[in-house]
């Protein structure tokens, strides 16, 4: 099982510091959000600090951005980090794509998602093979590529696209088009093993791939450290976490799958009425657990593989830059020995 460093915004010093010490602690990844940064631009940061974690975005908000400046963008920070950029992409919300990035949310978005990665990868072909730019898939058209735009051919072979998901429909769009899908952090086991392992699986057999081709990353919350203190500080931040969530109509899919619809419909009238205070008082302990794996450092290889073994490939463990460094080694160790279906071994991976 590979283990990814998950680190926020910060200033850039800070965030150099730390992503050397996620290096220096054994971690295969550093992955980034996009929250109140753009995830590209946080990773080329990242990127001068380290030479072998690969370089993550989890996730690059797709329908905001033309697919020709996500391709460039990409394209340039995987060949100045040396071929380690994963970039993976999701949708947002609708409510946040209209009136936040003010750009029209897609009759369909999984058609859309799907005509993105295929646009993406239409330019870079283009580009490693030279010839003519052609795709024309709803709503993406793209017909016009000069010499001067042209991107030399990379010696570090295509960029892994991974997408994110949460429902049916994006899932068995992961299993089709995708090299990896990223699994959101509000996942229960339950919904692990009843929802997203048959629908990527559908996924995969529509386009005639089999398991260990696609990664799966994610999908719980992690609160851990290296004593109970540090556990019990994280167990509350994801209290929060899952309370806002599961406040999403979005998510509700994964709320009713555990008979949990009165408190999804409780949160989300908090939400609606302004009383972000409370919200995550009204979460349980059980609701929480059921999202997150909670357990010092002694514990969490064995927390990681009961939580994720089976379905999960990677997993996102919160990073700060002074942690201890030599006690957390041998516990990513441990974790990296956890068996994982995901077998081919992408050009951006090399051995801690």
């Amino acid at each position: 099982m590979r283990v990814e460093a998950f680190i926020h915004d910060e200033p850039w010093p800070r965030l150099q510091a730390t992503a050397r010490a996620a290096e220096a602690a054994g971690f295969d990844a550093v992955a980034c959000p996009e929250i109140t940064n753009d995830p590209l631009q946080t990773l080329t940061v990242t990127a001068l600090a380290t030479s072998r974690v690969s370089l993550r975005t989890a996730i690059l908000v797709a329908f905001p951005r033309s697919p020709m400046v996500v391709a460039t963008a990409a394209r340039v920070l995987h060949e100045n980090s040396g071929g380690r950029l994963v970039l993976g992409l999701g949708t947002q919300v609708k409510p946040h794509v209209e009136r936040r990035f003010g750009v029209r949310w897609p009759d369909a978005p999984a058609r859309a998602l799907e005509a993105y990665v295929g646009a993406l990868r239409a330019i870079w072909a283009c580009w490693q093979a030279g010839g003519p730019l052609r795709y024309d898939v709803d709503p993406y058209r793209f017909s016009l590529m000069t010499p001067e735009f042209a991107h030399a051919p990379s010696a570090f072979g295509p960029i892994p696209v991974y997408t994110a998901a949460v429902r049916p429909a994006m899932l068995r769009l992961a299993g089709r088009v995708a090299d990896g899908v990223r699994l959101h952090g509000f996942c229960t086991r339950r919904y692990l093993e009843e929802v997203v392992s048959p629908e990527i699986a559908t996924g995969l057999s529509q386009s005639g791939r089999s398991r260990d081709t696609i990664e799966v990353c994610g999908g719980g919350f992690v609160a851990t450290g290296p004593d109970d203190d540090a556990v019990r500080g994280m167990v509350e931040k994801i209290r929060y976490r899952v309370a806002f969530y599961a406040s999403t109509p979005a998510y509700l899919p994964v709320m009713q799958l555990h008979g949990w619809d009165d408190l999804a419909a409780r949160l989300h009238h908090l939400s609606r009425v302004g009383r972000w205070e409370e919200m995550a008082a009204a979460v349980p302990d059980d609701v929480l657990r059921a999202f997150t794996v909670v357990a010092p450092w002694r514990d969490l290889p064995d927390a990681i593989a009961a939580r994720f073994g089976g379905v999960s490939d990677a997993v996102e463990l919160a990073f700060a830059h002074d942690t201890p460094i030599e006690p957390l080694r041998e516990v990513l160790s441990a974790i990296r020995s956890i068996p994982c279906a995901f077998s081919r071994p992408p050009t951006w991976t090399s051995e801690a």
